[in-house]
């Protein structure tokens, strides 16, 4: 590849990283990038038998995917759904371990090749699509806010936030949100939601924009927590939720097929009715 080709493309991964909108192969020069002959027309079943991939997830975001009361065991919708999907199609995970980092962390491995897929409750958008392939739909929500019952407050709706602090999550879709959409208001940029939400209980901003289910979550499970949500979503249909794919990867027909089959025989179902309700 020509140099000046190489510093185009990698000029073009740096503004889309620094826009704050990601988020969110390896020794073997993968096996992800193996030989089989992929079509739209192939079974899933038992298709990626002997290729290992590289997944990643966040870890911080229930509930897709957190951590358990062990602190070391990923549990939730997304690794519920991970696990699903190598039922289906056979492939190895490297290390047998599913990465956890940050958003901006994990959509940047996987923009730059470090991971071969993110499961991680990631909205597709079309920043992301320039650098990142995605997975057919399978999920979607809109974002809503949060605010601490205990303040007296005048937010009512996301309308109210001007002049107000708010906090976001970085690198993810209430973060491209809040940069787009309140120029009036002082966004505070976390680089995890749960530092947003503490911030929020210690009564540190006005408010926490945050993902609908995400939300839900934290207000079901939390201890003592003093938060709630108030309005009515907005931003619907904006924040689907896709797997994520390093550019080019030759598989993303088959889990587009093993998600259908996941629909068909009634996992997809099961996993919103054991995670999301």
């Amino acid at each position: 590849m020509h140099q000046k080709t190489k510093k185009l493309l990698s000029l073009l991964l740096v503004i889309v990283i620094s826009a704050g909108l990601l988020a969110g192969c390896g020794a073997k020069d993968s096996d992800a990038s193996s030989s089989t002959d992929v079509t739209a027309a192939t079974s899933p079943d038992g298709a990626l038998k002997g290729v290992t991939l590289k997944i990643g997830t966040s870890g911080l975001f229930g509930p897709f995917s957190y951590y358990d009361k062990d602190g070391t065991t990923l549990i939730g919708y997304d690794i519920d759904l991970i696990n699903a999907l190598q039922g289906v199609l056979g492939f190895d995970i490297a290390d047998n371990e599913i990465k956890a980092m940050d958003y901006s962390a994990l959509t940047t491995s996987v923009a730059e090749g470090k991971l071969d897929m993110a499961a991680a409750a990631l909205c597709v958008t079309d920043e992301r699509k320039a650098v990142i392939d995605f997975s057919n739909i399978y999920q979607d929500s809109g974002l809503v806010v949060m605010v601490n019952g205990d303040n007296t407050s005048d937010i009512n709706s996301v309308e109210d936030l001007a002049g107000k602090t708010v906090a976001v999550e970085k690198g993810t879709a209430s973060h491209a949100y809040a940069t787009k959409n309140l120029a009036d208001s002082e966004i505070q940029v976390h680089d995890t939601i749960t530092t947003a939400y503490l911030s929020l209980e210690q009564g540190k901003v006005d408010a926490v924009i945050q993902d609908g289910p995400g939300a839900a979550f934290y207000i079901k499970t939390a201890t003592d927590t003093k938060l709630k949500v108030v309005g009515d979503e907005f931003n619907q249909g904006q924040s689907p939720y896709a797997l994520a794919f390093t550019k080019g990867f030759k598989y993303v027909d088959l889990f587009n097929a093993a998600l259908d089959e996941l629909e068909a025989d009634g996992t997809m179902a099961k996993l919103a009715e054991k995670w999301c309700k």
